[in-house]
């Protein structure tokens, strides 16, 4: 408290002093004037950090995210907390090095447009470009790996949607974040579109929270399995998809399995069956589709072939 006070007794007085200055008619003379009052908002930014949790700018920042997670903070109030002018770097260091689940609004807004965000548990009507939400509080340890994975797909051949298929299947089973994505195709726009299409035009079982799979964390993607669904499963309109998994309440609808049942020694997902078959005249219409694990999704078509 007495760092705090005397931080404000500091900044009264330079700005006291500017009243005075500003009529000098250099410019300069008044910038400089402003310099020890910046100073003192860094200072003070920095004090209102716990004692134990303020040793470095990296630190200060992480406690003011997990103080405050799914809300959107401004690159201004990061600013202020971390005290120093590479703040931005620091937050970065955050994601990619220590694993914490920070996404951009830029990465939100991409994501928005496709509608993989869930308006009422993450409002963002306010997001602008260079504001940052932390998704959770759990650090994901294994996150540095798979920076330095999407790094080198990054630096490597092929389009936008080569490169986020290669690194969805060399982390099959895994949550990656829309940042991750990003990275891979480096910063493209049309990312989230070029996944979406990957899910819903070649049939790669990509899930997310509001797609197959409600439990997953906002702003995070899945592969499955590393298979593709049969062609005549790759047309099914997205809200369709969507309406389908809704009514089904994401769960079998022949032997009950859901997501909450998931073990990794049988890693099951939800797919959409087509109760009167493709080949046969079935439409892609809600009441022509019928939620199944891939394993009964699986007996059935074998049943089918068979008979």
């Amino acid at each position: 408290m007495e760092d705090k006070n005397r931080i404000l007794s500091e900044l009264r007085s330079v700005l006291s002093d500017f009243e005075r200055v500003s009529l000098s008619p250099g410019i300069r003379t008044r910038v400089l004037a402003l310099l020890p009052a910046y100073d003192s908002l860094r200072e003070l930014g920095k004090s209102l950090i716990p004692d134990g949790l303020s040793i470095s700018a990296r630190d200060r920042l992480l406690a003011y995210f997990i103080a405050y997670p799914r809300i959107v903070l401004s690159e201004k109030e990061l600013a202020v907390v971390a005290g120093i002018s590479e703040w931005a770097r620091r937050v970065r260091e955050l994601r990619v090095q220590f694993g914490w689940k920070i996404i951009t609004g830029v990465t939100a807004k991409q994501m928005l447009l496709e509608q993989e965000f869930d308006e009422k548990a993450l409002p963002l009507e306010h997001l602008s470009p260079n504001d940052y939400v932390l998704l959770e509080s759990e650090q994901d340890r294994e996150a540095a790996h798979r920076w330095n994975v999407a790094n080198e797909i990054r630096k490597g051949p092929g389009g936008s949607k080569e490169k986020i298929l290669l690194y969805l299947r060399t982390n099959v089973g895994k949550p990656v974040t829309g940042e991750e994505l990003r990275y891979v195709v480096n910063q493209k726009t049309e990312w989230a579109r070029r996944t979406r299409e990957l899910r819903t035009e070649e049939g790669w079982p990509i899930s997310t929270k509001m797609s197959g799979n409600p439990g997953l964390s906002i702003g995070v993607y899945v592969l499955e399995k590393d298979r593709q669904a049969p062609t005549h499963d790759r047309r099914i309109p997205e809200p369709v998809r969507r309406q389908a998994l809704l009514r089904d309440r994401y769960r079998c609808q022949k032997c009950g399995w859901t997501h909450d049942s998931w073990d990794r020694d049988d890693p099951r997902f939800l797919e959409l069956h087509h109760i009167i078959h493709h080949a046969k005249g079935g439409k892609n219409e809600l009441d022509n589709l019928i939620t199944y694990c891939n394993v009964c999704h699986d007996e059935i078509h074998r049943v089918d072939t068979s008979g």
